[in-house]
């Protein structure tokens, strides 16, 4: 299977996070496994989270923001990964509410100019105690402020 991606300079916002693509990360066609994508998706923003000082490690009430779940996920897949090797995701916020966030990625080749998926996620922060929305602290939202995509 041989498809042409399309190719473009990584815009000007969020942050491009390396991530590495295993063998074992691909199906039985040798292509990236499409529940992978979500996956090093997830290991882009714990990486730039924690390179943050935001994180989990073990105590859900000490974790602050980082006591959030998933509410919605989209990709869209465009262009098959056919090889191990290194990539990157391309991250960025969306919207920024009060209790929810929308982010958008790109899982992209290691320089961002080539975009194999793309889509967005739905993140609410919520309460340790009671697992109800809670607002995300002023840090977190400093934080957010600087990756909303203009």
């Amino acid at each position: 299977m041989t498809a042409e991606a399309p190719t473009a300079p990584a815009p000007p916002y969020g942050r491009l996070v390396p991530v590495t693509v295993h063998f074992d990360d691909l199906d039985a066609l040798g292509l990236l496994h499409n529940a992978r994508y979500p996956v090093l998706v997830e290991r882009a923003w714990g990486a730039l989270w924690q390179e943050s000082g935001f994180g989990f490690t073990g105590d859900w009430e000490a974790a602050g923001d980082a006591c959030n779940a998933v509410k919605e996920l989209r990709v869209t897949y465009d262009v098959p990964v056919t090889t191990a090797g290194e990539y990157a995701v391309h991250l960025w916020l969306e919207r920024l509410g009060t209790t929810g966030l929308t982010y958008g990625f790109r899982f992209c080749s290691a320089d961002g100019a080539v975009t194999y998926a793309h889509g967005t996620r739905v993140l609410v922060r919520l309460d340790a105690a009671t697992l109800r929305p809670a607002p995300w602290s002023e840090r977190f939202r400093a934080l957010g402020r600087e990756l909303l995509r203009p």
